[in-house]
């Protein structure tokens, strides 16, 4: 079993040191990682037409094949599925400081590098961890993440990961896990969860800040609102409430809309198309 880690945090996270030689313990391991914090990325590759990618070696203790990349993860994941690092049998991402739950799935790079490894044809793993100071979600500055329980994390994603390997899917799956920030005996188990609609802490305000000796130029001042409680049945309200929160992502698909609306549309495309 070969194993392809990254994360959407750099190649100096401790958060994917960690991970990383938990799984060494599973499989053949390859880190493959943005050479800076790529949060935010999604499944974003960067306009290809455009970007000429380094790559450079790395050093990570107790591992042998490290490198980095000047692009977001999901980049490192589509060059990992041409070959440029060898065939690899699944992808695992993180461990993410802050949780990706709720609207935060659609954009966390974390989330994004395994769904670009479905697309590839290989299951991925995504772990990530409440930053507790910060209503679980979110980023977690230097001084949050001193005290991070990322053992906890590590173990979570491990004993995952080698039940999935034991048995991997004929078709490729993501699986989408986020671990409250605690030791391990203090976390309450496990919960199967769906997506939630809301985040924890959602961002509740944005303004436009005149730039001093600037005509016509501003900057963006943002603040969040205060954390909200979550049911327990979703992924924020179970790693709030401390349990591990496990979610089998779907694909996007069409669906039937199921509203009056779409018949005029569809008539105008007639009309137009006719």
């Amino acid at each position: 079993m070969r194993i392809l880690v990254t994360n959407d945090d750099g190649i100096d996270s401790i958060g994917l040191h960690v991970l990383s030689r938990a799984m060494a313990e599973l499989g053949d391991v390859v880190v493959v990682a943005p050479d800076k914090e790529y949060s935010g990325y999604g499944a974003a590759f960067g306009p290809l037409h455009l970007i000429q990618p380094d790559v450079h070696r790395a050093r990570i203790d107790g591992l042998d094949e490290v490198w980095s990349v000047t692009g977001p993860p999901a980049l490192c994941v589509m060059f990992g599925r041409l070959n440029l690092f060898g065939h690899y049998d699944l992808v695992v991402a993180g461990i993410n400081p802050g949780a990706n739950v709720g609207r935060s799935v659609y954009h966390s790079g974390t989330v994004g590098a395994c769904l670009t490894a479905r697309n590839g044809g290989m299951s991925g793993v995504a772990v990530s961890q409440t930053v507790e100071s910060f209503g679980v979600e979110g980023q977690g500055w230097e001084e949050m993440l001193a005290d991070q329980h990322w053992d906890t994390a590590a173990a979570v994603g491990a004993a995952a990961v080698e039940g999935l390997v034991a048995a991997l899917p004929p078709e490729p799956v993501v699986l989408n896990i986020n671990v409250p920030d605690r030791e391990l005996h203090e976390v309450k188990g496990w919960k199967r969860t769906e997506v939630g609609i809301e985040p924890p802490r959602s961002m509740a305000t944005a303004r436009l800040d005149p730039r001093p000796g600037h005509t016509d130029a501003f900057r963006v001042k943002m603040d969040w609102g205060e954390a909200i409680e979550l049911p327990e049945h979703t992924d924020g309200g179970a790693v709030m409430a401390g349990w591990v929160s496990v979610g089998w992502l779907g694909r996007l698909e069409a669906t039937e809309p199921g509203f009056a609306g779409i018949a005029e549309a569809e008539s105008r495309l007639n009309q137009l198309l006719s």
